[in-house]
C-alpha cells in the first residue's frame, strides 16, 4: 500500500511538472509590471505569474504561523496536564491498593 502511494505521488508531481513546463513555454511574451510607485523591467509573464503564486503563498505562510503557534501552544499544554492527570491516577490507584486489608 505504500508504494501505491508513493508512485500515485510520483505520477502527480510528474504531471504538475509537465504542466508547469507547458505554462512557461507558452507563455513566454514579454510583460513590463507598472505598480503603481514602481515600474519593474519586462519579463515573460510566466516569470511574473510564479512570481505572484511565490509571493501569495508565502504571505499564506505568515499569516497562518499565528495560528499555528497557538494551537501549538495549546496542544503542549494539554498534553503537559494530560501527563499530570495520569501521574496523579496512578498515585490513586497506588493508594488505593495500598489501602485494601
Amino acid at each position: 500500500m505504500r508504494w501505491l502511494k508513493g508512485v500515485i505521488l510520483a505520477v502527480i508531481l510528474i504531471v504538475v511538472l509537465l504542466v508547469g513546463i507547458l505554462f512557461a513555454v507558452n507563455n513566454q511574451q514579454a510583460v513590463p509590471l507598472n505598480l503603481i510607485w514602481l515600474d519593474l523591467p519586462p519579463a515573460s509573464l510566466s516569470v511574473w505569474l510564479l512570481a505572484a503564486l511565490t509571493c501569495g503563498v508565502l504571505l499564506g505562510m505568515l499569516a497562518m504561523s499565528g495560528v499555528y503557534l497557538r494551537l501549538r501552544t495549546r496542544l503542549t499544554r494539554a498534553q503537559r496536564h494530560n501527563q499530570q492527570q495520569r501521574k496523579e491516577l496512578d498515585q490513586l490507584r497506588v493508594q488505593e491498593l495500598k489501602e485494601l486489608p
